[in-house]
């Protein structure tokens, strides 16, 4: 076999007179007047081989029969470009191997895409084809940046005196809010395993033990509806720390995101980072992971809209709901067939329309408008701020609804009007979440992050008479919109830990049946505790610029959860389901 002895990226005119041997796929197959021009491209990049009939014909003749994607080595000696053939736009732009030797390590099929230009080619056949878009240098980008990232991380925490702990795959399914992916046991019929949905109880469990810092880059499972920034099996970097309260933790990832962002692009951030309330994020930005590097902030006019003469916004109110807006500095400038355009995109978030105002000269200028007082349009540019020029948009609807719709509406237009910059960073903590929230469907009692975050301590008392006003000791960490990860100060009393779960119709006894090695660790000298857990997906994701956490996942699944590569999950042979005690039942035949 031809070793080789130098990557395809790192030739350069230091090597000229060089003998190399390069290793890797063929990128580009080029005939010029009998000299043939390969490119052979490895993960370090893509360096030009030269074969000439005159110095060696059947090795010409063997660089003819190569087809785009073969795998090859090639020997031979470094030597400059032809003066005026030198390619700048490459590393290795100023040499070529004057080929010696070759030899084919295997053939390749004719690739179901153009391997160095992907574009329009749709994601799923990229990812049933992972190995050949593996090969495209901005997907190895991503893959490396998550290497360095991991490596940053480990770094950081090592630093800091943590150490990490691998927590069990195979564990106790507990209600943690999305479903569980269960593994059946074959030496205990009818017992299954659950695939943890976060280290959670397990890291609790290590600070009870005396572990006092620990973190883990850990693989983690919900079976649940997936977004562009969800998958069924995720990545996140889980951290717990001892004797401790929010400070300490806020100031460590701070720390650790200093470093991320200074060692891997080379930028320094702001720290401590800005902080603001859950219910101030849900007032001016309508979600709790605002995107800060643009305004249009929401503003409330429900006090002035409850004695309008437009019934859209003045029963909004009586019924109980808000009436919301945000301006768009320079939104007049929009066409109606655009603003027509956001009335039905807006129905997609369940609001019943959007109205609107032009701010034209010191005037709205709207179908609705004549419904409006000269006042009352004053004090509603006035709240805004408005002045010529801008679009006003409002949604009349329950207080989900508006946040819902004026919080995508935000980003939609804030990227409508070029108001986002290409490379700015804004990260800010959310902090006091509340410790319940009530489903809209049932309104049952649901825990907002989970039932192992502690509340506020003058909060307590609520917890019976106003459960939803309970402010909890948690921390989400935003970036640009999308929330990295979150943590909290955990519950380390045993007897408040069996409250919050009896609030959400978890009793003495199913709480014991669930969680019992949890209550049970509790009770043996349990230090003040909390942690965070930041998705390592997302991160890459987020810092690289891309929109979907796929492009950093080597194999990742759809949004049905297959995946494209290997078509898993499928059905298995009945002779396995019998060793599992399982049987599953036949679908009706359609008449």
């Amino acid at each position: 076999m031809l070793k080789r002895t130098h990557r395809c990226g790192e030739l350069r005119s230091s090597h000229e007179g060089e003998e190399v041997t390069v290793a890797g796929w063929v990128s580009n197959w080029r005939d010029h007047g009998g000299l043939i021009f390969l490119d052979i491209r490895d993960r370090y990049g893509v360096v030009q081989t030269v074969f000439d009939p005159e110095e060696d014909e059947e090795l010409h003749r063997r660089a003819g029969d190569l087809r785009s994607e073969y795998c090859i080595s090639v020997r031979g000696v470094v030597e400059p470009r032809p003066e005026g053939m030198e390619n700048p736009d490459m590393k290795t732009g100023e040499v070529e191997v004057r080929a010696r030797d070759l030899e084919v390590h295997s053939e390749s099929d004719t690739p179901p895409f153009d391997v160095q230009n992907a574009a329009g080619v749709s994601r799923e056949v990229r990812q049933k084809y992972r190995f050949l878009d593996m090969r495209r240098p901005e997907v190895q980008r991503n893959f490396v940046f998550r290497h360095r990232l991991t490596q940053t991380v480990r770094s950081f925490f090592d630093s800091e005196d943590f150490i990490e702990v691998e927590t069990p795959f195979l564990t106790k399914s507990t209600p943690e809010g999305a479903r569980d992916y269960l593994v059946p046991s074959r030496v205990n019929p009818g017992s299954f395993y659950a695939l943890p949905q976060s280290p959670q109880l397990f890291k609790q469990v290590l600070m009870v033990g005396g572990m006092d810092r620990y973190f883990q880059i850990v693989k983690c499972f919900r079976d649940e509806d997936l977004r562009a920034d969800r998958q069924p099996e995720f990545t996140q970097v889980d951290m717990e720390m001892s004797f401790v309260d929010e400070e300490d933790v806020l100031s460590c990832t701070e720390g650790l995101l200093e470093r991320v962002f200074a060692e891997l692009l080379d930028e320094d951030i702001s720290t401590p980072l800005p902080r603001m309330t859950f219910a101030e994020a849900m007032e001016k930005y309508g979600t709790d992971a605002p995107d800060l590097r643009f305004g249009l902030e929401i503003e409330d006019i429900s006090d002035i809209a409850e004695t309008c003469d437009f019934r859209v916004f003045s029963g909004a109110v009586e019924d109980g709901g808000q009436v919301r807006g945000i301006c768009v500095p320079k939104g007049a400038s929009l066409p109606r067939s655009d603003i027509d355009d956001l009335i039905d995109w807006v129905e997609q978030f369940g609001a019943k329309g959007l109205a609107w105002f032009k701010m034209e000269g010191g005037e709205a200028k709207s179908g609705v408008s004549k419904f409006f007082s000269e006042g009352e349009i004053s004090s509603i540019a006035g709240r805004f701020g408005a002045g010529d020029g801008d679009l006003l948009l409002f949604v009349a609807d329950k207080k989900s609804v508006c946040d819902r719709t004026l919080a995508n509406l935000r980003t939609h237009m804030a990227e409508k009007m070029d108001l986002v910059g290409e490379d700015a960073f804004e990260l800010c903590w959310v902090v006091e979440a509340p410790q319940f929230e009530r489903d809209e469907q049932t309104g049952a009692l649901m825990p907002l992050h989970h039932p192992f975050t502690a509340p506020y301590e003058e909060d307590i008392e609520k917890m019976e008479s106003a459960p939803t006003e309970v402010r909890t000791r948690s921390y989400d960490v935003v970036l640009n919109g999308v929330e990295l990860g979150g943590g909290s100060v955990r519950i380390s009393d045993p007897e408040l830990q069996l409250r919050v779960l009896d609030m959400l119709g978890i009793d003495e006894e199913d709480a014991e049946e669930k969680f019992g090695f949890l209550l049970d660790a509790l009770r043996y000298g349990a230090p003040p505790h909390a942690g965070i857990a930041l998705g390592l997906d997302r991160m890459t994701a987020c810092l690289l610029g891309l929109d979907d956490i796929r492009e950093t996942i080597a194999f990742p699944k759809t949004q049905k959860a297959v995946s494209p590569f290997t078509g898993a999950p499928t059905p298995v042979h009945e002779d396995q389901l019998e060793e599992l005690h399982l049987s599953t039942e036949e679908e009706p035949a359609e008449e």
